[in-house]
């Protein structure tokens, strides 16, 4: 199960339903027909669950996959017009509070769906997320993504002198003691990470706020100016292995030695020394669809834990086209995926995928254990770490406001520019792409 990674991703948050409106006896209609469902994600997790609905109901489901740098521009002229619209489509952690805003999705308040009788059987922060401005559910997610830091046990127990998640958790529990153990790390000739861009989770996430408060002002929270720091210290005091985010090199550091070189955008075959990577912040997500797909020689060696500050990392949220002549077989699949008990159970225990159903984690959360981890049990770690998510930090503008900030501070550790120009020009993009929007000194 894998996500479409975009990659000119810089950060993030920062991962079908149907009604009972219509004759399913004569849908014939602008989306579907009855023994045929479309679904459009920018996601191929649902590739598998297709395949067990299928079977179950006799069904043809077809599924289009759009990268997700595509997926908003492909996807809305459709379901404005109707002409091919899907009966159910996905929405992103990164433009969730856009689209629910939009009157696309099916309201889920309503009969038959009613999904407020099963509020409290979700993680807070994931059922909220579904929600538009006026109250109505509009979209639900089977899953919650809150991230940690997964990291090697031999590098740790050789460098560190322990593996023990808990205890390197209170190592890394501080920017302070994140950069000591970088340090460790370095003088025996490893890197605490791929690249800098792991470090604005916990820059950012010191002290979380929305990136556009209530008064349409743009929030430079203090961490947000540490973040320009913190990524420049990881630069300067060389405690990355030059490979950034969703690079070959990147992705080739989850399993063993690569080419230690400041090329950037591919491993350098020539290049003269090699290093090996400690750990990868990543969310829950990031354990079988990063991790596990991409690594052979490392699998078992890895734990996770936490970081200088809980932070939370996408997610997938379904819903039913308003307009879709299936919505009574939309439905049983979106319940099939956010809250049948045999399947998500089935699914848990075979992905690791860790679910915002309460009624199933709390029946497998105790006994859980994953090999890839060494038998240790991320599913208590990661739901301890959902109940510090607070919705109301994700804003519409986050994707292109995150993508802004992080280039400028790319621009400053690459030495292009000065944090002050770099923050001159972030300020000016914000404004230009956003003119309601108030920026600092303007």
């Amino acid at each position: 199960m894998k996500k479409w990674l975009p990659l000119s991703i810089v950060s993030m948050l920062g991962l079908g339903v149907l009604s009972a409106c219509g004759d399913t006896e004569d849908a014939e209609g602008s989306s579907g027909s009855k023994d045929k469902l479309t679904v459009w994600s920018f996601t191929d997790e649902l590739e598998e669950p297709i395949e067990v609905f299928e079977e179950q109901h006799g069904v043809e489901i077809e599924l289009t996959i759009i990268p997700i740098e595509d997926y908003p521009t492909r996807l809305r002229p459709v379901l404005e017009s109707g002409t091919g619209a899907p009966d159910v489509f996905t929405g992103e952690m990164a433009f969730i509070k856009e689209w629910v805003e939009q009157d696309y999705w099916e309201d889920l308040s309503q009969d038959p769906y009613n999904v407020e009788d099963i509020k409290d059987d979700y993680v807070d922060y994931v059922f909220d997320l579904g929600r538009d401005s006026e109250g109505t559910v509009k979209a639900l997610s089977w899953q919650t993504t809150p991230g940690g830091i997964f990291y090697r046990r031999s590098i740790a127990e050789e460098v560190l002198g322990t593996d023990d998640p808990a205890a390197i958790g209170e190592r890394l529990s501080t920017m302070e003691g994140m950069f000591e153990v970088g340090e460790e790390l370095k003088a025996e000739g490893y890197r605490l990470f791929p690249d800098e861009g792991a470090v604005r989770w916990f820059s950012q996430g010191q002290e979380p706020q929305p990136w556009v408060n209530e008064d349409d002002e743009l929030v430079m929270t203090e961490g947000r100016m540490n973040h320009f720091d913190y990524a420049k210290e990881l630069r300067d005091k060389d405690m990355t292995a030059f490979a950034p985010e969703w690079s070959p090199a990147w992705f080739a550091a989850m399993d063993g030695p690569v080419n230690y070189n400041a090329g950037w955008d591919e491993v350098d075959e020539n290049a003269s020394s090699e290093v090996e990577v400690f750990s990868y912040a990543l969310p829950t997500w990031g354990l079988h669809s990063v991790l596990k797909t991409n690594v052979e020689e490392t699998a078992g060696d890895w734990a996770v834990t936490n970081g200088p500050n809980p932070y939370f990392w996408g997610g997938t949220w379904l819903g039913i086209y308003k307009n879709s002549d299936n919505k009574d077989l939309a439905w049983e699949f979106v319940k099939m995926m956010t809250h049948d008990e045999e399947f998500l159970t089935d699914w848990a225990l075979e992905t690791g995928d860790v679910l915002s159903y309460l009624p199933v984690t709390e029946e497998i959360k105790t006994e859980f254990s994953d090999e890839f981890l060494a038998g240790q049990n991320n599913y208590t770690f990661f739901l301890e770490e959902a109940q510090s998510i607070d919705p109301n930090v994700v804003t519409r503008y986050d994707q292109q406001i995150d993508t802004m900030f992080g280039n400028a501070v790319g621009e400053y550790v690459d030495g292009v520019k000065t944090k002050e120009e770099a923050l001159e020009e972030f300020y000016n993009l914000v404004q230009n792409a956003y003119p309601h929007i108030q920026v600092p000194n303007k």
